[in-house]
């Protein structure tokens, strides 16, 4: 028995999306980020599915560590690297490669010259101003780095983008060409695109590119969907009706009664809500998929329940089964009408939604 409210993930889209990298990336190799469980998808199941790829990325220490004790033996970078000795040892401990951001992380690794040589990865801060080093600093921890005998030389190199999810912002051409002048010179492999370079931004293709969001197939553009680049999605949300009735002019409906029926009106009430992870703030008119069929969304979303509308749907009954978003609705969509972004959409998936890959159940 299917629950109510549950997730199934296509692998083989996965596979496809990452052909699709290649594609667009043939001479690059291919670091794919599956941090915070797999953009929602999760960590051990993507990885497993993109096994081709030839690196991975996390965010964070544990999630490197969880890869290493499933049996993953790629290269794995750690983008925020190291905070603490103890964390440093955990690196070199599941030969994890921790991005270097800040001249504080020095010192742990001078401190552990005689063990095995560990890669590392120097992030310049090109115009995102999170993490990395600047330019004023970039010689001296550079110099550090190729001096420090616990460190495989040479180091590679890498920058974040900020903007280029936005094709008419000039600030992308800027860091490309920033990171360009910084590194000129220096040894060691290069890596600065993310979804929206590879896709968008051609002179951002360098030795390595690392995708993310293209991946689960949903497009890093705000004005386009996965479907635009020939990306198929990974995962499809489901539910089912949960009670279908007749209401009449003047009925408010939901929480607070924000929606009123202007005629009679056949209502379908979903499980699905907030505590599985479908976003509060989606607005009245968002498209769900009953029996295949798009109808609007009316009313507030609350943590177990929404609403439709199914004047357009009159045959759905009891148990239909309901799509939020996946094959046949994009998330994109969804999270145009939630105000929001896809990547939050994947993530918020909660722990009572039970996950299946294709062909489960």
């Amino acid at each position: 028995m299917r629950p109510a409210a549950y997730a199934v993930l296509d692998q083989a889209a996965l596979k496809h999306n990452l052909k699709r990298v290649r594609a667009c990336v043939p001479r690059s190799k291919v670091m794919a980020v599956i941090k915070a469980n797999g953009y929602g998808h999760g960590l051990i199941r993507v990885a497993d599915a993109l096994r081709e790829a030839d690196a991975f990325a996390v965010a964070r220490v544990d999630e490197g560590i969880h890869l290493r004790e499933h049996g993953i033996e790629h290269r794995i970078a750690v983008l925020e690297g190291f905070t603490c000795r103890d964390e440093l040892l955990q690196h070199w401990r599941f030969d994890l490669e921790p991005v270097i951001h800040t001249p504080d992380q020095l010192q742990w690794l001078e401190a552990g010259e005689g063990r095995a040589p560990l890669s590392v990865w120097l992030k310049l801060d090109t115009g995102m101003h999170r993490l990395g080093v600047d330019g004023v600093d970039l010689l001296s921890i550079h110099e550090r780095l190729c001096r420090c005998r616990s460190i495989r030389q040479p180091v590679s190199l890498m920058t974040h983008l900020s903007s280029a999810g936005d094709l008419d912002n000039p600030a992308t051409e800027r860091q490309i060409r920033l990171f360009g002048q910084l590194t000129a010179g220096y040894e060691g492999e290069r890596s600065i695109a993310n979804s929206a370079g590879i896709l968008g931004w051609r002179q951002s293709h360098s030795d390595w590119v690392r995708p993310g969001i293209m991946l689960m197939g949903a497009s890093p553009f705000a004005d386009r969907q996965g479907e635009n680049h020939g990306l198929l999605p990974v995962m499809t949300l489901h539910s089912r009706l949960l009670a279908v009735k007749m209401l009449k002019p003047g009925d408010a409906v939901g929480y607070d009664g924000t929606w009123v029926c202007t005629k009679p009106t056949r209502l379908g009430v979903v499980a699905v809500g907030y505590g599985d992870g479908y976003p509060r703030s989606a607005k009245s008119g968002t498209p769900v998929l009953v029996n295949g069929r798009r109808v609007p969304l009316v009313g507030r979303v609350s943590m177990d329940m929404i609403t439709v509308d199914l004047s357009d749907c009159p045959d759905a009954q009891i148990d239909d089964p309901v799509v939020l978003w996946g094959r046949g609705l994009p998330v994109e969509e969804i999270a145009r009408w939630a105000s929001t972004i896809p990547y939050t959409l994947l993530c918020a998936i909660t722990q009572r939604v039970r996950v299946f890959d294709t062909g489960e159940g």
